[in-house]
């Protein structure tokens, strides 16, 4: 009897100093991981802000078919907020602290465990890179274990961060993916045959490839901005490139980038900002939404459109392109638009 009791009294011991050893260890965790994502600070950010974009990437419902997510009424910016319900990933639901276009966001997570709610502190950081168009997000959580959350990993071959480091990483790539696939998207419609009213407009001419126009046109187009400002010119309407020629077989150009202004101007002669006069004509206009690489698919559809509707080109007049929205007002190329002007008899 008295050995039942001293093996009892042990075993007291054992556990009082299995206690104090769970009690006293540390349990605070910190857990972050970064990733270069090759896209614009203000598009990624605007990814993770809005909780419906989440289940094309976070890696835990991509694991767990029977996830049921509920949205809360408001899903983007501070006080946004899902919760989910799953038998293999458990229950939760993640809130947004705070917001902070287009550098930070901060968030809480809980999680329903047998132990009770568990809840953690998450952080993203949008740090936009030199590199163009690349930003380091940095994605965190950090919080402090409670006793039986300890006791629970004491038996458990892996750490917490071992468990949730993998998560990230892998979720990192997913939203780099996703993110990559939503600025690729474009479409080409082919609006149809408009009467194009013309006008006065201030430009810049040059010469290059077709597939370099879109890297220099943006400077020529701010240039003549910063001209007719710094001159007082008025502008009437968003800017475009008029192709003086264009040789599709060649691939080259000759163009000018212009905006339009309402009344002639008279420029000096050294000027190499100068005034020119768009005629009203007829035109079939098609428009591209989406990156400017996608241009050419956009005048290939717009030619055969007009092949297989026995539309014949205008060629004493000049073809052009007119910027609807471009990387000045968004920064996500699918969200650009493209108007196409051909001048038909």
């Amino acid at each position: 009897m008295k050995i039942f009791k001293y093996l009892l009294f042990l075993l007291l011991i054992i556990v009082i100093a299995g206690s104090i050893y769970i009690a006293t260890k540390d349990g605070e965790y910190h857990i972050e991981e970064t990733r270069i994502v090759p896209a614009p600070a203000e598009v990624v950010f605007n990814e993770v802000n809005e909780y419906h974009n989440w289940r094309n990437w976070e890696p835990w419902s991509l694991e767990a078919e029977d996830m049921v997510i509920e949205y809360e009424e408001k899903t983007r910016g501070k006080d946004a907020g899902y919760s989910w319900k799953s038998e293999k990933m458990g229950d939760g639901r993640i809130k947004t602290l705070d917001a902070k276009p287009f550098s930070s966001i901060e968030q809480q997570i809980s999680f329903d465990t047998p132990f009770g709610t568990s809840t953690s502190k998450i952080y993203w950081e949008f740090n936009a890179m030199e590199m163009e168009d690349s930003t380091k997000v940095t994605w965190g959580m950090k919080g402090t274990q409670s006793f039986m959350e300890k006791l629970a990993f004491s038996f458990q071959s892996e750490t917490l961060s071992g468990m949730m480091r993998p998560k990230f990483r892998k979720g990192l790539e997913n939203l780099e993916n996703s993110v990559i696939k939503k600025m690729e998207e474009f479409s080409i419609n082919v609006d149809g045959v408009i009467q194009h009213g013309g006008g006065y407009y201030m430009y810049t001419t040059t010469a290059t490839k077709i597939s370099q126009v879109n890297q220099r046109v943006q400077k020529m187009i701010a240039d003549v901005r910063t001209y007719m400002e710094e001159n007082n010119i008025e502008i009437s309407g968003k800017p475009f490139t008029l192709y003086n020629e264009r040789d599709e077989n060649a691939g080259t150009a000759i163009f000018s980038a212009g905006i339009f202004t309402p009344s002639q101007v008279v420029t000096p002669n050294n000027s190499q900002i100068l005034n020119g006069n768009l005629p009203n004509q007829k035109v079939l206009r098609t428009s591209l939404k989406g990156d400017y690489k996608n241009l050419q698919d956009a005048w290939n559809t717009a030619y055969d459109y007009m092949q297989e509707h026995g539309l014949e080109l205008n060629e004493e007049e000049d073809v052009f392109e007119v910027y609807i929205t471009g990387p000045e007002s968004n920064p996500n190329p699918a969200e650009w638009v493209t108007q196409i002007h051909i001048p038909i008899k």
